[in-house]
């Protein structure tokens, strides 16, 4: 069974589509096969693996959930080798008035992935800034929820109401679901903000937070325009070595082992 992760805030612009796009990454470089599903209908992740949005994408995650689309049907391949993509497009935006009526809605996504999940050691879902009925799906679908927050002062501000959707889906929809963990992003070295966040953060949420810590990287907010993930663009800056030792404390908790010498 692959190991399947939501990465997930309600708050936007704290690092989940870099997020999902550089884990996958560094995941797919130790050799892991991996899926990465775009269910935010900005699209963000599928423009960041160079993958069109536009019609030449061909089919996407909303014929999957809308339409009953098979998801082998939706899958594209990536400019990185093991790692897989579902992407998004603009049809996305009108797909959580359209689950409304729908049997089941809020297990579209775990059903659709029901047929390929054998396929993969790894799926990441990078998930819309909201809580509506698209991360519910991926939150319903998930093993575990990765959640990014931004070193700024109003960091902790809505983690609450996450929560409280995380615990409402394990009583009703997902009883295995669990927080991975809360991973720091944009951290600022040169900024006491920055450390006083990170102080306050591991204070309030204690071993839920991660270790691993990603520095606000000017060459990783580079590399979505070139349509790569910043392991290829720059394997060495500093974001990307700070991704491949998130993807190094991600396995470690599942009992893998990290091949020091992979590369994307």
């Amino acid at each position: 069974m692959p190991r399947i992760i939501a990465v997930s805030n309600q708050k936007g612009g704290v690092g989940k589509t870099t997020t999902a796009m550089n884990l996958s990454t560094a995941l797919a470089a130790c050799d892991h096969r991996v899926l990465v599903i775009d269910l935010d209908p900005q699209g963000n992740t599928t423009t960041g693996f160079g993958v069109e949005k536009a019609g030449s994408a061909g089919k996407s995650v909303y014929d999957a959930l809308i339409e009953g689309l098979p998801l082998a049907e939706t899958i594209h391949s990536t400019q990185v080798r093991n790692l897989s993509l579902v992407p998004a497009t603009m049809d996305l935006a009108g797909a959580e008035a359209e689950l409304v009526p729908m049997l089941a809605r809020e297990q579209r996504l775990k059903t659709a992935l029901e047929a390929v999940q054998s396929d993969y050691d790894y799926i990441l879902i990078d998930c819309p800034p909201s809580l509506g009925l698209l991360t519910i799906n991926a939150l319903v679908a998930a093993q575990e929820v990765m959640v990014p927050l931004q070193c700024e002062f109003f960091a902790m501000e809505g983690i609450s109401q996450l929560w409280q959707t995380i615990d409402i889906i394990k009583k009703s929809l997902n009883s295995k679901l669990k927080v991975l963990g809360v991973l720091l992003t944009m951290y600022d070295s040169r900024n006491k903000l920055s450390g006083l966040v990170e102080s306050d953060v591991r204070e309030h949420l204690g071993p839920q937070v991660l270790q691993t810590v990603i520095p606000r990287n000017v060459r990783v907010s580079e590399a979505p325009s070139h349509g790569l993930p910043a392991l290829l663009y720059d394997e060495k800056c500093a974001g990307s070595q700070a991704y491949i030792k998130l993807a190094a404390e991600v396995m470690r908790r599942q009992g893998h082992q990290l091949n020091e010498g992979a590369r994307a």
